[in-house]
């Protein structure tokens, strides 16, 4: 099991606790597009992502779509706030791609963690480390133009640019899917490397 793998490279887990993290998880799988938490809906699960590419969304005050951070393969993904006070979260979690996922309620990750106490020590650091990592590569956008934006984007999620679509990049990277084809045509006439998918 992938969290199993990825939740030893942190802390050694006994059999018995293995199989109590291995049943209380819950396998499930989403296509591309579909919304595993909605925005203004309480977030009621946190996901472990085995395969695939989850975003964390809004929608801005026009009405346009907005990309906080995209998510990868051995990831743990909620909206956490939301998640541990159980209140309706400004944001929501959707597959940039088809996505396969470990996912636990709130209810059923306390009982977890009454059973195996370590595990929300394991759980909770790599999350705030996640987000810390998440926000430090956000702020590292400001004051760029969109090209520079756009390239350093390439430079810094490789992996991810290839493999979401047009549009989920512009939306995070805070441009039109329109202004992006065209710096994507202008740097590809430069012969700048870029990802294949449109």
């Amino acid at each position: 099991m992938e969290l199993i793998h990825y939740l030893e490279s942190h802390k050694p887990i006994s059999k018995e606790d293995e199989s109590l993290v291995t049943g209380a998880f819950e396998r499930l799988e989403f296509k591309e597009g579909t919304m595993l938490s909605a925005v203004n809906q309480i977030c009621k699960k946190l996901y472990f992502i085995c395969n695939g590419i989850l975003r964390i969304v809004s929608v801005s005050e026009k009405g346009n779509d907005i990309t906080h951070f995209f998510l990868k393969e051995n990831y743990f993904c909620t909206i956490t706030n939301s998640f541990n006070n159980q209140i309706v979260a400004q944001e929501g979690i959707q597959a940039a791609t088809d996505v396969e996922v470990l996912a636990i309620g709130k209810e059923e990750l306390s009982e977890l963690y009454l059973q195996v106490p370590h595990i929300k020590e394991v759980i909770q650091k790599v999350m705030q480390e996640t987000l810390l990592q998440k926000v430090q590569v956000r702020n590292t956008y400001q004051g760029l133009d969109a090209t520079s934006r756009y390239k350093l984007f390439l430079m810094l999620q490789p992996e991810v640019a290839a493999r979401v679509s047009l549009g989920y990049i512009a939306s995070y990277l805070d441009i039109t899917q329109q202004s992006l084809s065209r710096i994507r045509k202008n740097l590809s006439r430069s012969s700048y490397n870029q990802p294949t998918r449109p």
